[in-house]
Formats: C-alpha cells, sequence, structure tokens
C-alpha cells in the first residue's frame, strides 16, 4: 500500500492490522472498520479487559487475538501500531523486511481530518497543559476536543466528527514521545514545547535519542504553522534554527518574543494590559504558572479573547493524579500524583509544599538518579519506596533519608498511616511508571485513592 500521499490514501478493502488492544489499538481498529478495511487486530498479552476488547470489535466485524501474534499479523498492506511498542521489537523489524508500513495511531488519525491540530509535548507539564488549552478553545467560533496521550485515542474523536462533521473543531493532543516514532505526514498548525529533562531512557539509549522523537513532532510543520516553545529550558536554545515555522516563545521570566510577561503580581500583555492578577488563579506553583502561560500563548495565536483565557485561568484547578487532593485525615493531608512518572515530576511535587511529607515513591524504573531528589529533599520526613523499583531507590536515598521498602503500593500506604502526625502530607509521586503493579498511572491513582479511603474507615 502507498501511503506517500496523504490526499490519497484510501483503505477500502485494505488488509489493515492494529498492534495493540488498548484503548489507542480499539480506537484505531473502529476508524479503520468504518472506512471499509479489512481490520485484524493482534495483542501480546492478555487479561479481563483486553479478552473484553476483543469481544467488542469481533461484535462489529472485526477478526482478532490475544496472548502471541500470529503469523496473520503480516497479512497486511498497512500496520498501525499501539505507542507501547518498541520500534525495535522483533515484529517490527520483520514488517519492515516485508516492505509493510507501519504508522503510529496519531499518524494514522491525522490522515481523516482537515481540522487545526495544537499538539503538546515535553517531559512534564502536558497533561495540564493540555486541559487547559482545551478548556480555553471552546468558545462559540471553536469547538477544541482533546485526545492523545490523556488516555483518549486520537481516533476516537476523528471518528466522531467523521459521523457528526463540526466546521469549528479543532483538536489538542498531548503527544508522547512514542507516539511520534512512527510518523510520516503528521503535522500540527502549532506544536507546544514545553520541557525536555531525563525520562524514558529504559527506552532510549541517550537523551538525544529521546529528544529526536519528541522533535519529530515539528518535522513536518511549514511556514504557515508556529512552534511556542519555553524560552526558560535551556534544552530549546537554537534548536528550531532553519525550521521554516513561525517561533514563538513563552517565558516566567523574558519578556522578549513572549505574548504575555509576568512579574511579582499579574500577568500583563505586550501592551502593559493586565491579563490577571497572580492571587486570582486557582491552580498552585510556578510549574503550573508556566504551564497556563504556554496554554494562553496558544489560545492567544486561535484568535481566543483574553477575558475568556483570563476567566479559565481564575477556574482551572488542575487534573486528575497531578498533585490531587484526596482527602485530609485527622490532620495529614494525604495527595495522589500518580502522573508524576519521572524524577523531575518528582522535583516538582517535592517543590510544591512547605509541610513535612512523607513520600511514596517506586513502580516500573524507568532510569534516571533518585539522587537527583536530595536538594529538593528538606521537608522530606520518610520515604517509602516500593515496587520494582524498591530496591534501586534505597541504594540512591537509604543514605540520606529515613526509608522503608514494600513490595507493594498498598502496604506503603498502610506504613504511611502509622507514621503521619497532624501537619503532614503523604504525597505518592512515584517517578517511576505504574506497569509493574498497574495498567496506567490512572489505574495506579485510582486504587490509591481507594486505598486511603478505606484509612478513613478504619477510623
Amino acid at each position: 500500500m502507498n501511503i506517500s500521499n496523504r490526499n490519497t490514501i484510501n483503505l477500502k478493502n485494505k488488509m489493515v492490522t492494529i498492534i495493540g488492544l488498548g484503548k489507542s489499538g480499539c480506537g484505531a481498529a473502529k476508524l479503520a472498520h468504518y472506512l471499509k478495511a479489512n481490520v485484524f487486530v493482534s495483542e501480546q498479552t492478555g487479561g479481563i479487559e483486553l479478552k473484553q476488547n476483543l469481544r467488542k470489535i469481533q461484535s462489529i466485524g472485526m477478526e482478532g487475538e490475544i496472548e502471541g501474534h500470529s503469523e496473520k499479523i503480516f497479512d497486511a498492506d498497512l500496520w498501525v501500531i499501539s505507542p507501547g511498542i518498541h520500534q525495535n521489537a522483533s515484529i517490527i523489524v520483520k514488517a519492515k523486511e516485508r516492505n509493510i508500513p507501519i504508522v503510529g495511531e496519531i499518524e494514522f488519525s491525522s490522515w481523516f481530518t482537515s481540522a487545526p491540530i495544537l499538539a503538546i509535548t515535553g517531559s512534564n507539564g502536558k497533561t495540564t497543559t493540555a486541559y487547559a488549552l482545551t478548556e480555553m478553545c471552546k468558545t462559540k467560533e471553536i469547538h477544541g476536543v482533546l485526545a492523545g496521550n490523556v488516555g483518549i485515542p486520537f481516533s476516537e474523536k476523528i471518528l466522531e466528527d467523521l459521523k457528526s462533521p463540526d466546521s469549528k473543531r479543532i483538536f489538542i493532543l498531548e503527544i508522547s514521545s512514542f507516539q511520534m516514532e512512527f510518523i510520516l505526514h503528521f503535522k500540527p498548525y502549532i506544536s507546544l514545547l514545553l520541557n525536555i529533562t531525563p525520562d524514558h531512557l529504559d527506552r532510549y539509549e541517550s537523551m538525544e535519542e529521546y529528544k529526536s522523537a519528541k522533535f519529530n513532532m515539528i518535522q513536518n510543520q511549514s511556514s504557515d504553522d508556529m512552534i511556542i516553545f519555553n524560552a526558560d529550558d535551556p534544552s530549546f536554545d537554537n534548536q528550531f534554527d532553519g525550521y521554516p515555522p513561525v517561533k514563538i516563545s513563552f517565558s516566567l521570566y523574558k519578556k522578549e518574543n513572549a505574548i504575555f510577561s509576568v512579574n511579582q503580581s499579574k500577568i500583563y500583555t505586550k501592551e502593559n494590559d493586565k491579563l490577571i492578577y497572580l492571587n486570582e488563579i486557582v491552580l498552585a506553583g510556578k510549574h503550573n504558572l508556566s504551564n497556563l502561560l504556554a496554554a494562553a500563548t496558544v489560545a492567544h495565536f486561535m484568535h481566543i479573547p483574553n477575558k475568556h483565557i483570563e476567566k479559565i485561568m481564575a477556574s482551572f484547578t488542575g487534573v486528575p493524579h497531578r498533585l490531587e487532593s484526596v482527602i485530609t485525615l485527622q490532620g495529614v493531608d494525604y495527595v495522589n500524583d500518580s502522573k508524576a512518572t519521572n524524577i523531575d515530576s518528582v522535583k516538582v511535587a517535592l517543590d510544591s509544599f512547605n509541610k513535612s511529607i512523607i513520600l511514596i515513591l517506586g513502580g516500573q524504573y524507568k532510569g534516571g538518579d533518585f539522587k537527583e531528589l536530595l536538594p529538593h529533599a528538606n521537608n522530606i520526613k520518610t520515604v517509602l519506596a516500593y515496587g520494582q523499583a524498591h530496591q534501586t531507590i534505597e541504594t540512591a536515598l537509604g543514605d540520606a533519608v529515613r526509608l522503608y521498602t514494600f513490595n507493594s503500593l498498598k502496604d506503603a500506604v498502610s506504613k504511611s498511616h502509622l507514621l503521619a502526625s497532624p501537619g503532614d502530607i503523604v504525597l505518592l509521586s512515584p517517578g517511576c511508571a505504574s506497569f509493574d503493579q498497574f495498567d496506567s498511572f490512572e489505574h495506579r491513582g485510582d486504587l490509591f485513592k481507594q486505598w486511603v479511603s478505606q484509612l478513613e474507615e478504619q477510623k
């Protein structure tokens, strides 16, 4: 199948293999099926949820398999792969040898819309920024929809629009590096780059390889498009030289080339008019101020009125699993930061509180050095390390802080309840992936909240 020209791609009667039966795989399968392709879905693993997903796609006329890939996956004109599939996996190598075109779910979905795409990437802050920007882009003139790496498949939203077209549609996509490994035509109108810090070094051999995957997002942009980037992050210094899009920065400190600037009391415009007083912003933390500036800058170029941007900044309270207040029990605050899947996210979380912290770290190790937390550890009372990474954490931090290790997160939560005193914060900010014990960071955070609620019942 020739996919070199996006405008001539036609899936009717084509054999399309979907690798992966999670959310993005199911979304891509349904979209391909709607477009009259012959769809076969294949998943390496098993489990109750995947069995349910398989039954659902079979019920609408598709074929599939779980618990292993058969040779049938290679009887294909096109592969669409889920982001969890490593680019060097053996089945990927075999498919390339057979000249089967391979794309990711984001690339695949983008073929079937002409609506503007606002794509957001970075190591930290993507979800908060994406949700805030989506709220800013909900007006009478613009109908913004959120999708991507937030647990909402782009393909699912594209299918909804194909069935019920909306001429005012724009898509706000949170983009991970994994989703940019297999792209060909993907072309955002605005690319927003928040920051680059060490992450996913269990998947990439170097920071340069990780950055390169991130920067794939801008490779197809033209002079009609825009790159908006964080001028406070040195990772972006001179990185966009030679790229044709218009380049605009946002910053907490620098005014040059910025649409909005910050002083001690307010955010103000290029015309020195007040946008909003800082004490009117609900979302706490300097990192969140940066995220809101980023969202506001993109919204400005989508012609969103300043009054509406101000309204969202004053009302936006954040997203689940990111510094989410769960409950206060006997003077102890329990906070769910399950979205913190790398060490830099944990640093941000630690810097967000002035109270004594019982920090729950752990999960599936992704690379990075936990010793980097020590300059941010002045208010850490105890570290509770759990899961696959608990020994790595103990080696890095055990001589510097009071530390206990556990096999499971549930056991760590129980111990936190025994150790905490009034005025403390119990903070789940794992600094690791969730997949050693959970389906996702959302699953991990939801169970943390459930177990914490059960502590209340025990009192």
